[in-house]
């Protein structure tokens, strides 16, 4: 089997010996978990934003027919 050259040889070391990846997987996964959290929170505190939204529209409307 043939040989690398010295040059691709130095590219595929430097390659492995990079950090850099490594360190934008590990925020792409706190971006990720982040982000299902948020999900996770949205659906019961929309639930309680829009049960906020019909006791306003109720009392507006009661207020209205009280005129």
């Amino acid at each position: 089997m043939k040989e690398l050259p010295l040059s691709a040889y130095c590219k595929i070391k430097s390659f492995l010996q990079d950090r850099e990846g490594a360190t934008a997987i590990e925020y792409a996964v706190i971006a990720g978990l982040i982000s299902i959290a948020l999900l996770t929170a949205a659906g019961p505190i929309g639930e309680k934003v829009g049960e906020l939204m019909t006791a306003v529209q109720d009392a507006l409307a009661g207020s209205n027919a009280a005129q």
